[in-house]
């Protein structure tokens, strides 16, 4: 039996507005709008793709998921972040981390990584 990573679900008290944010971030578009989801991904045939589910309650504790994103420029993209509404989280990740943890509009956890080095043979 095979299986696929189909979507990533994410708890959100304001589905319409976690899912434009995090379409502003990936560049990604609303696939899908309805009052019990919101279905976001880069086109109708790419996975996996990110479904907001509606709950009542807000976030109260650290994820123990969170999605890493890596930048081409990695203080540029931070800046770009905060600028659509991210703000900085200390998740204990320490003055030295090559990362820098930020917090969705909801206080969801994610990491902006350095840029990845090509390895050449």
């Amino acid at each position: 039996m095979a299986v696929a990573l189909y979507q990533i679900a994410v708890d959100a008290h304001d589905v319409r507005g976690l899912a434009r944010f995090w379409c502003e971030v990936l560049n990604w578009k609303v696939l899908f709008d309805d009052p019990e989801e919101v279905v976001i991904g880069a086109d109708e045939d790419a996975w996996p793709g990110i479904v907001f589910l509606p709950v009542p309650e807000r976030k109260t504790v650290k994820n123990r998921l969170h999605l890493d994103l890596s930048p081409d420029d990695q203080a540029a993209e931070v800046e770009r972040l905060l600028a659509l509404g991210a703000r900085r989280a200390d998740v204990g990740q320490g003055e030295d981390a090559t990362w820098v943890v930020l917090a969705d509009p909801e206080g969801n956890e994610f990491c902006v990584l350095r840029p990845k080095q090509t390895l050449i043979d």
